[in-house]
């Protein structure tokens, strides 16, 4: 009688997850989708808070703040830069000291006290323009000095709690799935699609609603609703607790120390023959064969200083197995860095392009440049259930792989259709500087070219389709390929590709500044647009997608997945 009722619930479990209380949990009453959706709706309001900050703050800086526009554009990317790649510490403190279940927690709480700071700072009551005027020019405002330190230390706070919020909770949705069961196999697949999707649409809400409120009425409500939103989301998230699966803590050391420790015994033992490890592989059995032709050189950390094995001063196979798997990522890594800086045009460039543009919709109604960015949200809002629902089941048709396509194929498709939205950007720049030529108004910038805004809107699709591929594909490829223990790192990697692009395109932007406008004439980048050459800047980056693909094509062909991968 015992028999039979212990063996539908051991077959049942869920191995290597626990509830909140340790023990051991079942598919039937934990997890899955039941959890991961609560997930997904937290990450919809914390992208519906952090972009209601990160959409409209450079008209904050250059508004009250009296910021000029070049020094507001550069503070911008500085915070934007650093947000990206704070993910790394707070994936460090998840994976090492407080698991994803607290350090959301406890980001949550740096978040909040960030968002109610910032919202504080901007009800101080700070000077208007006229009162910075003189009857000979016009001086720009700035507020008091204590007023401008504590707007930016709550920026910054802000930038802190998403950096300990947004690597764990990804990870921590997509553990509520069992990779070893083949129904949740492909539940975990779609989970990331769907995440993406929601943090589209808080985007996309931020963008609609937010930005009129601050531009409109008033920025400390501008600030405060998003203050509001993420008590409530942390809320919201606690209430989950009882049904969430966590991850189990061994006794083991933090991964990162055991990582660090395998490159600090492989770099002490560069010496050792290769002999004397074939010796040392064989005494503790066959090696795995990727790891003894891949990386040979971090198999010296299997051996103490001289050559024997010592019990305490060896690595395991499994912890060069681990650095291997780190290793392996960085070359994806480096050839998406120009998917990034690519990223990161259409709220810069494009938005300036869309400016100069004839943006009437109706008579007496004009639509925001900057508004053409919800085009790339929609679009992926509507292509993910496309992709997910006739994409993916056409491909695992042929492919018979539970996602349809790999995940590098993903990525790489993505990338080929980055490379086109740039080609597509530089014709339609090459069009709007032929049109300003026709109509006499190379001089003219204050006037709009007769060329309708929705020109643009190609370029803008293409970069949500894209996204669809190659950021969703990142996503679940950074988490999927890292030791378990090591996933909420794996995404803050992913995460720090757009902060490093994001800094490298600011670098980019100001090279070329300096090298086309060297001579005193208008460089790609001058003011009157009608004059700059954003073409030639956007070939420029065409050309260096479809070098970054070949590079890419290159590594992704070598790439041997982690053992047990759905890929």
């Amino acid at each position: 009688m015992t028999a039979t009722v212990q063996t539908p619930l051991l077959l049942d479990a869920v191995d290597g997850a626990v509830d909140y209380e340790g023990r051991p949990v079942f598919r039937s009453n934990s997890g899955g989708w039941r959890s991961a959706s609560l997930i997904i709706c937290v990450e919809i309001a914390e992208r519906f808070a952090y972009h209601g900050i990160d959409t409209n703050l450079i008209t904050y800086l250059t508004g009250p703040l009296g910021q000029s526009t070049a020094t507001a554009a550069q503070n911008v990317n500085v915070w934007s830069g650093t947000a990206s790649l704070l993910p790394l510490l707070g994936a460090f403190v998840a994976d090492s000291f407080l698991g994803r279940y607290r350090t959301i927690v406890v980001a949550s709480l740096i978040y909040i006290l960030g968002l109610g700071l910032l919202t504080l700072s901007s009800m101080f009551p700070y000077l208007s323009s006229s009162d910075c005027q003189d009857t000979s020019e016009f001086i720009p405002c700035s507020p008091p000095q204590p007023q401008v330190i504590l707007f930016f230390f709550s920026l910054y706070l802000v930038a802190l709690g998403q950096g300990g919020h947004k690597p764990c909770v990804q990870a921590f949705g997509a553990d509520q799935f069992d990779g070893q069961d083949p129904e949740e196999c492909k539940a975990k697949s779609s989970f990331f699609n769907w995440w993406y999707f929601g943090m589209c649409v808080g985007g996309l809400a931020a963008l609609l609603i937010l930005t009129y409120i601050q531009d409109n009425l008033s920025w400390g409500l501008g600030f405060g609703i998003p203050c509001i939103v993420m008590v409530a989301t942390l809320a919201v998230f606690l209430l989950g607790t009882g049904t969430y699966r966590y991850s189990m803590q061994g006794e083991e050391k933090s991964p990162f120390m055991r990582i660090g420790r395998v490159f600090v015994a492989a770099v002490r033992n560069w010496r050792t023959t290769p002999s004397a490890i074939a010796i040392e592989e064989e005494a503790r059995g066959t090696m795995p064969h990727r790891s003894s032709e891949e990386f040979k050189f971090l198999n010296k950390a299997l051996l103490a200083p001289d050559g024997s094995k010592e019990d305490g001063k060896v690595c395991s196979i499994s912890d060069v197995e681990e650095a291997k798997a780190v290793i392996r990522l960085i070359p994806i890594w480096v050839t998406s860095l120009v998917y990034a800086i690519v990223f990161a045009q259409p709220s810069t460039f494009f938005t300036k392009q869309g400016a100069t543009m004839d943006r009437t919709i109706v008579s007496g109604f004009d639509v925001p440049a900057a508004a053409l960015q919800s085009f790339i949200s929609l679009t992926v809002v509507v292509f993910i259930p496309v992709y997910e629902r006739i994409f993916v089941p056409i491909a695992r048709a042929f492919s018979r792989k539970l996602s349809g396509i790999t995940m590098l194929q993903r990525i790489g498709i993505g990338m080929l259709l980055s490379a086109i939205s740039m080609a597509i950007a530089a014709l339609v720049e090459m069009k709007r500087l032929k049109t300003a030529q026709e109509y006499g108004l190379v001089d003219l910038p204050k006037l709009k070219v007769p060329m309708s805004i929705w020109w643009l809107v190609p370029q803008y699709i293409l970069c949500g389709i894209a996204n669809v591929f190659t950021v969703v594909g990142l996503q679940e490829f950074f988490y999927d390929q890292v030791p378990n223990e090591l996933r909420s790192v794996g995404l803050s990697l992913y995460l720090s590709i757009f902060g490093v692009g994001s800094f490298l395109s600011s670098f980019l932007v100001s090279a070329i500044e300096r090298v086309t406008g060297g001579d005193g004439g208008d460089s790609w980048f001058a003011n009157n647009l009608n004059r700059a050459h954003l073409d030639y800047f956007y070939w420029f980056l065409a050309g260096l997608s479809v070098i970054e693909l070949a590079a890419y094509l290159y590594f992704a062909k070598a790439y041997i997945y982690n053992k047990g991968s759905k890929v």
